[in-house]
């Protein structure tokens, strides 16, 4: 479990039990009890009140607690339009993902906001009079391939082609052009960094093996070889 997400898993069991012992949590979260220390202080530094007990183990300050998250009616709106951008997208797991982190996001709206924001998506409509009959289903896994810097195998069929090449990649960055997704990545079988369209790759696995970091710029690779598709 990565720490930020087990810091906040600390923080709610804190706030539903009295009084939590470091073997527990390590024993919960699997992790070394030293591991626990360390967490107790980044809460600690991130002024959460959390009160040690000699020998029995961590509690909260009574009365504390995390004020609830509020949405400005703009901040609300913009949401709501990045909604309707991200329908237009081909990938249908970053389609999904987004739409239940949304759906997250609207449960804390107040009464007033959820309203009109709901007024507001009834009067948006996004054209797309380049429409082409194209999809794909992988751009959620290959952005976790991205951060975690995981080895992917891939099938894929250029454009106007009908053979399909495997091959092995580093995935390193995506964008997004004219409703395509675009996946950059150093492809073993060519020994150079090449650009993939998502919705041409036919089949994807992406493995536990790491790889190590190329140190990938963007920005550079853009000023080299714009817009590269194959």
């Amino acid at each position: 479990m990565p720490q930020l997400s087990r810091l906040i898993s600390i923080l709610t069991l804190l706030k539903s039990k009295r009084l939590l012992t470091a073997n527990e949590l390590a024993k919960k979260f699997e992790v070394s009890v030293r591991t626990i220390y360390r967490d107790i202080r980044k809460l600690e530094e991130a002024g959460v009140p959390v009160t040690t007990i000699e020998g029995r183990g961590y509690s909260l300050m009574d009365g504390y607690s995390v004020a609830p998250v509020q949405f400005t009616e703009k901040q609300a709106n913009a949401l709501i339009t990045a909604e309707q951008l991200i329908n237009q997208s081909k990938d249908a797991s970053f389609v999904e993902d987004f739409n239940e982190a949304l759906t997250k996001i609207k449960s804390v709206f107040r009464t007033s906001v959820q309203e009109k924001s709901e007024l507001l998506q009834s009067k948006i409509h996004i054209f797309n009079p380049t429409y082409e009959n194209i999809s794909s289903n992988a751009l959620s896994e290959i952005q976790l391939a991205i951060t975690n810097f995981n080895y992917t195998e891939i099938n894929y069929c250029k454009v106007n082609e009908t053979h399909v090449s495997f091959r092995k990649i580093e995935p390193y960055a995506i964008y997004s052009i004219q409703h395509k997704w675009i996946l950059i990545a150093w492809c073993h079988l060519r020994q150079d960094y090449r650009a993939f369209r998502i919705d041409r790759i036919q089949h994807f696995k992406i493995l536990q093996e790491k790889f190590e970091d190329r140190k990938f710029d963007l920005q550079a690779y853009f000023q080299s070889c714009p817009y590269n598709q194959k």
